[in-house]
């Protein structure tokens, strides 16, 4: 997970903060000394690292934190905004043309991630802007690098363009102009990357951009190279002028060290993150929600993007109406089981909660755990799903050996159902009793029906918990 080291480090020191009550300007500059050896041992270039933790010192040490109330939690707060503005302040937006189409060029080195993330980025604009994007194959160089796209291109649902093996600055202009006849608005060029930077390659780039003037130049960069990566940042900076930066791997670097230092040292806003290996694992990038996940607390409004995102609108709306009414069974369970799965690794959606990352460095989370209870709930028959008040100890013999499972994980799965109902009625009774002028709990759909704010106690994560979870 992203920033995992960073975090631990980060919340020890602040951990140490709190337990001192009132702050001395020692205490300050203690925690800051440790605050910039987690930045480097992230990877956090050292400028980047001395400069943040000089201004951090700065504002930390004034009157108004020393004299506060919660002088720990202050200084928890400036680290908080100091690392939003270190990572651009704002999430930068892509700039569309005032006549299409928009010219999105790719570039990077090989092996970044270029080509998935052009296919990544055509889907995302396809499914969330309605854009009509084309994918153009400009790497004519890489083995099966045109195959690739087509094949990526075709499972995000994006035509592609390809000339062979002609010369990539005739293929972007007639891309161009395909796009014009056929109504394509956005054309994203997928161009030829090698291991290392060198001239060719950037002569080559540097005549695609003379030729279609792109609106966007996206740096595709890989986040587990930590330090390479801000280096290649700033050499195709110097070389292109690029707009933006698509950090890939994210999921996989556990330091983020290119996260945090390649916007102050190339002053080019990260756009967008590589969260995963599927095609939707691409996010819109949030300094100031990222900046939150590094302290620990969570990232509630990237969940609920990608919910609304990645889960079926109309079966959430169904639950949320059967939730409303007390009738929640074995089949609507089955079927959230279904739309978590959508939303990728329960870990990285748990993590988002604030209250629960914490909660979570200890814990094995199987992702197969879905897919035994899953077989569970398809060992039953309908009418034990309808109502599970049925189940007697011969049908629960005969489940746990027709799902390959044991009895006890069937009786803990009845049990987790027969908590989530209970909390249900609950939830509905304190709706009803705060209709007039009261917000309802937010509902979270895929999860259960659990409401957002009701997540903090997350107890057992293995199964025994009180969350109403049953993982």
């Amino acid at each position: 997970m992203a920033f995992e080291g960073l975090s631990d480090k980060l919340n020890n020191a602040f951990k140490r903060l709190k337990n001192k009550g009132r702050l001395t300007e020692a205490d300050v500059r203690e925690a800051m000394r440790e605050v910039r050896l987690a930045l480097l041992e992230a990877d956090v270039n050292y400028k980047v690292a001395k400069d943040f933790t000089n201004k951090v010192t700065e504002r930390a040490i004034g009157q108004d934190v020393m004299e506060s109330l919660t002088p720990a939690q202050m200084v928890i707060k400036i680290v908080d905004e100091e690392l939003t503005s270190l990572m651009g302040g704002e999430n930068a937006r892509l700039e569309f043309a005032s006549k299409p189409p928009t010219i999105i060029m790719m570039c990077g080195l090989q092996g970044s991630g270029k080509t998935t993330h052009s296919a990544k980025l055509a889907k995302m604009l396809k499914e969330t802007q309605n854009r009509r994007p084309l994918l153009v194959a400009c790497d004519i160089y890489r083995p099966a690098a045109i195959d690739q796209l087509k094949v990526v291109g075709e499972k995000a649902g994006v035509p592609v363009f390809e000339m062979g093996t002609e010369n990539p600055v005739k293929i972007a202009r007639e891309a161009v102009k395909h796009a014009k006849d056929y109504g394509n608005d956005v054309v994203i060029l997928d161009t030829a990357g090698r291991l290392h930077i060198d001239e060719v390659l950037m002569n080559e780039l540097q005549d695609v951009k003379a030729e279609v003037n792109p609106n966007e130049i996206l740096l595709v960069i890989d986040a587990m190279t930590g330090q390479d990566a801000v280096n290649v940042a700033k050499s195709f900076n110097e070389k292109l002028e690029v707009t933006g930066v698509i950090l890939t791997k994210l999921d996989g670097d556990t330091r983020g060290g290119a996260a945090l230092s390649v916007r102050e040292v190339t002053g080019k806003p990260i756009k967008f993150v590589g969260t995963g290996e599927k095609l939707g694992d691409l996010e819109v990038f949030h300094p100031d929600r990222m900046a939150s996940r590094i302290l620990g607390m969570g990232d509630v409004l990237t969940l609920i993007e990608d919910a609304q995102n990645k889960l079926d609108e109309k079966k959430a709306e169904q639950m949320a109406q059967k939730i409303m009414n007390n009738r929640f069974d074995f089949n609507d369970l089955l079927d959230q089981f279904a739309q978590i799965k959508k939303m990728g690794p329960l870990k990285g959606i748990l993590s988002k909660i604030p209250g629960v990352g914490k909660q979570l460095d200890d814990v094995d989370i199987n992702d197969r755990q879905i897919d035994w209870l899953q077989a569970i709930i398809l060992s039953m028959t309908p009418e034990e799903r309808e109502n599970p008040s049925l189940m007697n100890p011969s049908r629960k013999r005969r489940i746990a050996a027709g799902s390959g499972r044991t009895v006890e994980e069937v009786n803990r799965l009845i049990k987790q159902l027969e908590q989530m109902q209970k909390m249900i009625k609950q939830m509905n009774k304190g709706g009803k009793k705060g209709k007039k002028g009261k917000k309802r709990k937010m509902m979270l759909p895929g999860l259960g029906g659990m409401p957002m704010d009701g997540m903090n106690g997350m107890g057992g994560m293995g199964g025994s918990g009180g969350s109403g979870m049953p993982f």
